[in-house]
C-alpha cells in the first residue's frame, strides 16, 4: 500500500514563505508524476503544481512566479516552495502521485492526508 505523508504547513503572514514536503512510503517502487493540489473552504480541489519524473513542471496561473515544485526521485519525495504568500493561498494542500508499489502489477493514483496552510496577518 502506498502512503504519502505531507509536512510543512502552518500559519504565515502575507508575504511570507512555507515549504511543503511530501514523502512516499518505502512500499513505493516508482513514482511517475507528482503534484500538489489545494482545497479552500467551500471550493473545489484545484491543481497547484505538477512535476513529471523528468522534471517538467506546470503551475496554476495563480501561483506562477511565486511557487516552485521540485522532487527527489531517489527519495520519492516532492516539495513545494511557496513564497510571497497571499491570504487567498489559504487552503488544505494535498500531495498526489501516480505510483507503483513493490510487488504490484499496475500504477495507481494516491493522495496524502492534507496539510493546512493559513495566510493571515
Amino acid at each position: 500500500q502506498v502512503q504519502l505523508v505531507e509536512s510543512g504547513g502552518g500559519l504565515v503572514q502575507p508575504g511570507g514563505s512555507l515549504r511543503l514536503t511530501c514523502a512516499a512510503s518505502r512500499s513505493v517502487f516508482r513514482t511517475n508524476d507528482m503534484g500538489w493540489y489545494r482545497q479552500a473552504p467551500g471550493k473545489q480541489r484545484e491543481l497547484v503544481a505538477r512535476i513529471t519524473r523528468g522534471g517538467v513542471t506546470n503551475y496554476a496561473d495563480s501561483v506562477k512566479g511565486r511557487f516552485t515544485i521540485s522532487r527527489d526521485n531517489a527519495k520519492n519525495t516532492v516539495y513545494l516552495q511557496m513564497d510571497s504568500l497571499k491570504p487567498e493561498d489559504t487552503a488544505v494542500y494535498y500531495c498526489n502521485t501516480n505510483a507503483m508499489a513493490w510487488g504490484a502489477s499496475a500504477y495507481g493514483d494516491y493522495w496524502g492526508q492534507g496539510t493546512q496552510v493559513t495566510v493571515s496577518p
